[in-house]
């Protein structure tokens, strides 16, 4: 007789590494821009019966059969994305951002068409043209960049460019640019060019929905998200567009890039959305962008100099070179610090981008865990005193000890073993 399946034990390597990657997230300043802590009940639902079922296509349209509560889930979630951001079309499959990239160039665009985007250095992403990833080796990519005496997106350039290549695709959004992004210009710079315009507001995708940055549904075709970020969802992808492309971007979706959907991952996502449309979410994302501008001032004062002067968002990029230190460097002595931050480019850096000159902040896995700005200023202290301790492996112990210390008044998970 084969043995009960339900006789199963947790292997205990297994056991073992899970248990210290949840002290690891309880004991540690979360500072990646990108990341963010789910709520206990979108952690739960990610673990949910739903991983069990193949779901291949879309509701009413599955290739296998017992997809009745698959496609009940499928359109809820539909539903709320479109509730949430005002869209006329959402597709809710994409396993993550860069797929969701990926068919949105693929509804719109053959290969070897041209994608204008926003410069991997300058602030961009590797999915927005970049030659080391699909974007770049499938598609020509065109770049644009920021101005350098103010560091903010060089619109005229962007122009520019779009006149000079007309390409197939413009893409606007990026992953570590501190400031609010003109769609309206973008918009103009498209249909002059007779493009497309995709927007990729993966890092401000929460402060979209909840009306503290300007939404792109309007002047756009369409626009990319993660669910994982400032949403603070599961990790996952999000298509919204216009109805004239729902067929060719679910199409794209499936089965253009993915086979089967993530449906345990959808259901999360269903949760996440439910917990962004409720009036405590707004509240939420302006305690992340109060956090943030406590961040930058704290910084600043401090003697650092922050890309573009400051924030408007999420996130910080502070440029290193004035301390001469590397990204790297900062990365590494954060760590030892109980920091968890990452290293970054800078705009016009001319630093190999494995060592960097930068270093990016963000704040929406603290504000999550309830810190408001006077709890910043200690996060701030930390960081300044890591950055000023980095050859100190002893000094760097000490402040891990502090923020641990800090961190037990702000329980992550309670209850839960990992």
């Amino acid at each position: 007789m084969p043995a009960d399946h339900n006789e199963h034990h947790l292997d205990p390597r297994l056991e073992a590494v899970l248990k210290k990657e949840i002290s690891r997230q309880r004991d540690k300043l979360e500072m990646i821009a990108s990341e963010n802590f789910v709520s206990p009940q979108v952690l739960r639902i990610a673990a949910s019966v739903f991983t069990n079922k193949y779901a291949e296509g879309y509701p009413e349209m599955r290739y296998y059969g017992g997809c009745e509560y698959a496609d009940e889930l499928e359109q809820l979630t539909r539903h709320r994305a479109r509730k949430l951001f005002s869209a006329e079309h959402a597709n809710v499959q994409p396993h993550c951002g860069s797929t969701a990239n990926m068919a949105a160039y693929l509804a719109l665009a053959k290969p070897g068409d041209t994608i204008l985007g926003m410069s991997l250095s300058h602030g961009g992403h590797l999915t927005h043209g970049a030659s080391p990833s699909f974007s770049g080796r499938f598609y020509n990519g065109v770049s644009y960049g920021v101005r350098e005496d103010t560091e903010l997106i060089d619109y005229d350039q962007v122009m520019a460019l779009a006149d000079e290549h007309r390409p197939r695709i413009i893409v606007a959004g990026a992953s570590s640019y501190p400031r609010i992004v003109d769609f309206e210009k973008f918009r103009l710079a498209a249909d002059r060019a007779g493009a497309y315009l995709v927007v990729d507001m993966a890092h401000f995708a929460g402060l979209v929905a909840a009306g503290l940055y300007p939404s792109p549904l309007p002047h756009s075709d369409i626009v990319t998200s993660t669910t994982h970020k400032t949403l603070r969802g599961p990790r996952g992808g999000l298509i919204l567009s216009k109805q004239l492309h729902a067929k060719a971007v679910d199409e794209a979706v499936f089965p253009g890039v993915q086979g089967g959907p993530l449906m345990h991952i959808i259901a999360a996502k269903a949760q996440a959305l439910a917990e962004a449309l409720e009036p405590d979410f707004i509240d939420y994302q302006r305690q992340i962008l109060k956090n943030t501008a406590r961040l930058a001032t704290h910084l600043m004062d401090a003697g650092y100099r922050l890309v573009s002067g400051g924030t408007d968002t999420h996130l910080v990029l502070v440029d290193l070179r004035p301390k001469g230190i590397s990204g790297q460097a900062a990365e590494t002595a954060l760590g030892k610090a109980g920091i968890t931050a990452n290293k970054n480019v800078v705009p016009f850096d001319k630093t190999r981008h494995q060592v960097t000159s930068g270093l990016r902040l963000g704040t929406a896995a603290l504000t999550t865990r309830g810190l408001v700005e006077s709890d910043i200023d200690q996060v701030a202290d930390f960081v300044v005193s890591a950055l000023r301790s980095v050859s100190d492996d002893q000094a760097l112990a000490r402040i891990f000890d502090m923020v641990r210390a800090f961190l037990a008044r702000f329980p992550l998970y309670p209850g839960i073993d990992f």
